[in-house]
């Protein structure tokens, strides 16, 4: 089960909406078989893993490991728990049954049926941490909420800036900055709020490690970011959802779709438009008012702060967690803190 999590963890940030699974044949105590959903679309891990098999034989004899419950419905692939029977596969190890309601539970019901021996919850608290974002989703019905911010040694987020200044205090180092495009590439959507588009004019896309951007969201409740339309939230290069309480502008951007809510704008209401967008995972960037709103109403799972050793002695505070890190780690000068609601 240990090796289906690792092969799982390479589907990160390429399988979407989908979960993460790898999947382990074995045969007299040998590794027959092996293989993982790489990408959104693209054949199950238990397909991958049938198929790199080269006696096909051996399958009678088999154990077929895997960390998600095998679908029982036809999605864009068939049932996995089908091609199981197809090949006579007659046991089955399971991390964690399916949280999503077309399969939970369907799949191990089916195998049982049919007279294949189904193990369930092996490694199950490794399992679900792996797919934390899936799991939410489906349990919860809303995405997985990361936070992500860097600060001073002293405790501000930014430099006090007018209005009309774009230009933000670089805090992170470029290890920090590099390694939070790659955090870009593993959730589906980042949010940020108006102040962060009128200050920073972010791309909020990913330029520095390979990947797919994320679905960008603003949060702008009286449609402010309008008087800045140069900036790039509006350039249609990446899809966009904009949040408002406004009537929405008679103005059509490429990929960018306006989404009005009843006033006062509130996270709820926008989980709700997130999950019907099938978005799992949001990134937060900023600004401090957005983090600070989310931790405020226990809309959070997870937060990633770098500390960088740098003094700005005023500026905009950083957010308050009133938690305690979970652990950290040393990003070049800057130190990494990794905290998790639960």
């Amino acid at each position: 089960m240990s090796r289906c999590l690792a092969l799982a963890a390479k589907g990160l940030g390429k399988v979407k909406s989908n979960p993460l699974v790898g999947c382990v044949i074995v045969e007299n105590d040998e590794i027959i078989g092996e293989g993982y959903h790489a990408h959104f679309g693209g054949p199950h891990a238990e397909v991958m893993a049938i198929q790199s098999v080269t006696e096909p034989g051996r399958l009678a004899n088999a154990t077929l490991y895997v960390n998600l419950e095998p679908c029982h419905h036809f999605g864009k692939t068939p049932p996995c728990s089908l091609l199981i029977e197809e090949k006579k596969i007659p046991h089955v190890v399971v991390g964690q049954n399916d949280p999503f309601e077309k399969v939970n539970g369907k799949g191990i019901q089916h195998l049982r049926s049919i007279g294949v021996k189904v193990e369930i919850g092996i490694l199950e608290e490794e399992c679900r941490t792996l797919n934390k974002r899936f799991n939410t989703f489906h349990e919860q019905k809303r995405p997985y909420v990361i936070l992500k911010w860097a600060q001073s040694a002293d405790g501000f987020i930014d430099a006090i800036r007018t209005d009309h200044e774009r230009k933000s205090v670089a805090i992170s180092g470029m290890s920090s900055r590099t390694l939070s495009h790659q955090w870009r590439t593993e959730e589906m959507g980042i949010v940020v709020g108006r102040g962060t588009v009128e200050k920073d004019n972010p791309q909020l896309n990913v330029r520095w490690v390979e990947g797919d951007a994320p679905i960008r969201i603003v949060i702008d409740p009286h449609l402010k970011s309008l008087h800045f339309s140069d900036s790039h939230v509006f350039d249609g290069s990446q899809p966009t959802l904009f949040f408002h309480t406004n009537q929405s502008p008679h103005l059509s951007i490429p990929q960018l779709e306006w989404i009005q809510l009843e006033a006062p704008l509130n996270w709820e209401s926008i989980f709700q438009v997130l999950y019907r967008h099938n978005i799992t995972s949001i990134l937060v960037e900023g600004g401090a008012m957005t983090l600070q709103s989310l931790i405020q109403a226990q809309w959070w799972d997870e937060a990633r702060v770098f500390v960088a050793p740098i003094y700005l002695h005023e500026g905009i505070a950083a957010p308050l967690l009133n938690a305690s890190p979970h652990h950290s780690e040393s990003i070049a000068q800057d130190t990494l803190f990794y905290y998790y609601r639960k």
